[in-house]
């Protein structure tokens, strides 16, 4: 049995030493192809979407672009659905995905992340005039327009709020506009894009939950030499305004924090 365990023992420091290889090879390999292969959707405005071109734009893309640029390289966008992406990832058909991934415990023990680049959080959105709703605590009695199976209904729900179903953020905006609704929890995020594009529509933000959710840029394990580039690109296109003219032209904010 002793030689047996030492195969086991030999092979397992083989594969170690595979690993810590590839890792550092991979950062090398993306550099000598001139390419940092990003899969994202392509169809979630405004982070990945097409305009009306067709060509491939958004927060996401551009956040792509300029990473891939820090690293000497040009980005290559490989599209594919949701359900598909991280899949696709985990089968070597690309170096990383950006696609607003969630930084979640249930992820991080398959993939590593990079450090957070955009930040959202909850906002309980009311017309511009209310001046009765100034927290989650008024909505008790309240009608609030929601994906009834969405993280936001059940935040409604909780405060007391009674919902009024809708299929998104679009629909619910509306219902709070027309005066079908009181309010309507959903996302920083969207709540900007909506803004950016209709300043003028007559809604705000009375509240925000404390907390923020992040996304990050998620590649395979095992990569720290490429972890550490991204992460160093990251902190470079913050530091020299580049990350601010992005945020400011797809939000009209910074979108960090």
């Amino acid at each position: 049995m002793n030689w047996l365990k030492t195969i086991i023992a030999a092979t397992t420091l083989q594969m170690l030493a595979a690993g810590t290889a590839s890792a550092g090879e991979n950062l090398d390999a993306i550099k000598a192809a001139g390419t940092f292969k990003i899969g994202t959707e392509g169809t979630y405005a405004p982070f990945t979407y097409h305009d009306t071109d067709g060509k491939l734009v958004g927060f996401d893309v551009e956040i792509g672009e300029s990473v891939a640029k820090k690293l000497g390289v040009k980005a290559e966008f490989l599209e594919g659905k949701w359900d598909g992406l991280i899949a696709g990832l985990g089968a070597t058909r690309y170096d990383a995905v950006i696609n607003q991934v969630g930084i979640t415990e249930e992820r991080k023990q398959k993939f590593d992340f990079s450090d957070p680049y955009i930040a959202s959080k909850a906002v309980l959105i009311v017309r511009g005039d209310n001046e009765e709703i100034k927290g989650f605590a008024d909505l008790k009695g309240k009608k609030s327009a929601q994906s009834l199976s969405s993280n936001f209904g059940k935040i409604a729900e909780n405060a007391g709020a009674s919902l009024v179903g809708t299929e998104g953020f679009d629909q619910s905006i509306q219902l709070v506009l027309n005066g079908r609704a009181d309010s309507t929890i959903n996302d920083s995020l969207s709540f900007l894009d909506f803004k950016k594009h209709k300043p003028d529509a007559n809604v705000k933000i009375a509240a925000e939950e404390a907390n923020a959710d992040y996304s990050g840029i998620i590649i395979r394990k095992g990569d720290p030499e490429l972890l550490a580039a991204i992460n160093a690109a990251l902190a470079d296109i913050k530091a020299d305004g580049t990350y601010k003219a992005i945020a400011e032209k797809y939000f009209g904010a910074d979108v960090s924090k």
